[in-house]
């Protein structure tokens, strides 16, 4: 068992699933609203999900340079799905009550009423956030199994 970290493919195809996405989140977010924000380099949420496209690049590596019938790959399907469900449903609903409450003390302090208009804020993932990781994920795996080969 070779013990160098430099030479596991496995690491280096979710790595770059996850380092693709944190690199094109400020231009796909410039295609859609016409601004930069260069913050999401560094930052969580956004498009793509880059928790998806590191945990599905990871996985489908598992797959393809270990075997889609070892037990690793059961595990790391297991350890995706709630990951990719988190990012989607549990961290996307906090976020947003997060919002809400942000709002709630913005209208305390301004001396406001509190009203219960809808805010359009969304943090997190939506749904095509994390369809667009997963399909990012999935292309860097299929990409470094052809050009890291298994050997």
């Amino acid at each position: 068992m070779n013990g160098n970290i430099l030479d596991n493919q496995v690491l280096w195809t979710g790595l770059l699933g996850w380092f693709l996405a944190q690199v094109l989140k400020p231009f796909v977010e410039y295609t859609i609203k016409r601004r930069w924000n260069w913050g999401l380099w560094f930052s969580a949420g956004g498009n793509p999900s880059s928790h998806s496209a590191l945990m599905t690049g990871t996985t489908l590596a598992i797959g393809l340079y270990d075997g889609f019938s070892t037990p690793l790959f059961a595990l790391a399907v297991a350890i995706t799905m709630i990951v990719v469900y988190d990012a989607a449903g549990v961290r996307r609903q906090a976020g947003m009550q997060a919002a809400r409450i942000n709002r709630l003390f913005e209208e305390i302090f301004a001396g406001h009423p509190i009203t219960d208009k809808r805010l359009k804020e969304v943090l997190g993932h939506t749904p095509l956030q994390v369809f667009t990781g997963i399909l990012l994920g999935a292309a860097c795996s299929l990409l470094m199994y052809v050009v890291w080969p298994p050997r």
